[in-house]
């Protein structure tokens, strides 16, 4: 009976002591081994694109200047138009009619002064009906000329050479003072404007060495790229306050008049960065659209840590902050772990690991 006893007691003892065995070396094996690496501090530059505006460095409204039917439309819709070259012709008779009646009066005053002035030298009437005579004959000349400016309102020209857009009138309707005839549009050059962020403004007025040097380029809206490049002309006085965002203004040339007034597009512009610190995409995930990464700690423990992006890469974030340059981060397995949990990793210089992504380094 002793020796049964003993013996029970044996085999549990060595089954407790295989299970202990088994499961020290099943934690053993469940410690995974992940890449990881740290940030690198490097100079480079990125191109971002902006959506953008595009108009005519001119664009007018031509409208009508006096009251009248529409007796002629020399030109049509989309027709390119030199400067000087008529449109249209508001129906004239009313204003020649004027302009003869402003005319004559002219010639009287012109004649009755000269009666006057005879007379005044004769010293049959006073020097102030002369004078009288002479206002008298200003005032018609200045009826003349208003009544010629009058008439020529009815012939509307074009003020530079450009396309005209749409004529919502047609022959014979009845055009009211300040009616729009059409819209006219010089195309030679065009304005592209865009919103900037305050540190994307910030970096590029403190890049005043290559600042001049650096030019845009334009996404057309079917994904093609304009063939001339543009410069940054202007940047406007005040950020919006809603948007915090500030309006660039950039020139392109148009000579092939491929663009018009009113289009889309994108302007693709380079920025530099200066000792920028930058980590693979793909070592981040999102919570509530804040990007986190996993700290190696001391102990292998990993620790969940927010980071703050001042520009995205081609597969690269640019960090602002929450990271330093001797930070160990998590490369590969951001989804399998979870704060301090304690893993086994592998070191991956971060040259070698950005070598293998898509960076333009200066």
């Amino acid at each position: 009976m002793t020796r049964n006893v003993l013996f029970v007691a044996l085999c549990v003892l060595l089954y407790n002591t295989g299970c202990t065995s088994n499961k020290e070396e099943k934690t053993e094996e469940e410690v995974a081994t992940y890449a990881a690496t740290s940030p690198l501090k490097i100079d480079t530059s990125y191109t971002k694109e902006y959506v953008s505006q595009i108009k005519s460095v001119r664009n007018i409204e031509v409208r009508a200047q006096e009251k009248g039917y529409l007796q002629k439309i020399y030109v049509d819709e989309g027709q390119f138009v030199k400067a000087g070259q008529p449109l249209f012709r508001i129906m004239p008779q009313a204003f020649e009619a004027e302009l003869q009646k402003a005319e004559a009066e002219t010639r009287s005053a012109e004649l009755e002064l000269q009666n006057t002035k005879t007379l005044s030298d004769q010293n049959i009437v006073s020097k102030s009906e002369y004078l009288l005579g002479k206002a008298k004959l200003d005032q018609a000349k200045a009826e003349r000329n208003l009544a010629k400016m009058h008439l020529s309102f009815t012939e509307i020209k074009a003020p530079f050479s450009g396309i005209i857009d749409r004529i919502p009138l047609k022959l014979g309707a009845l055009v009211d003072e300040g009616a729009l005839l059409t819209s006219l549009s010089d195309n030679s050059q065009m304005f592209a404007y865009f919103n900037v962020s305050e540190p994307e403004y910030l970096n590029y007025q403190m890049d005043v060495k290559t600042r001049g040097e650096r030019h845009v380029e334009l996404q057309l809206a079917n994904g093609q790229p304009f063939k001339y490049k543009g410069d940054v002309e202007t940047v406007e006085s005040e950020f919006d306050s809603e948007t915090g965002n500030i309006a660039f203004r950039a020139r392109f040339n148009n000579p092939d008049k491929l663009l018009r007034n009113g289009e889309t597009g994108k302007v693709l512009m380079t920025m530099p960065f200066k000792n920028a610190l930058v980590i693979p995409q793909k070592a981040t995930y999102e919570v509530q659209d804040k990007i986190y990464v996993f700290v190696i700690g001391n102990n292998n423990e990993v620790r969940s840590t927010n980071i703050q992006i001042s520009a995205t890469m081609p597969d690269l974030y640019v960090v602002q902050s929450g990271l330093s340059a001797n930070d160990k981060i998590l490369l590969e397995g951001v989804q399998k772990v979870r704060d301090n949990d304690k893993i086994k990793y592998k070191f991956q210089k971060p040259e070698e690991v950005l070598s293998q992504l898509k960076l333009k380094a200066e």
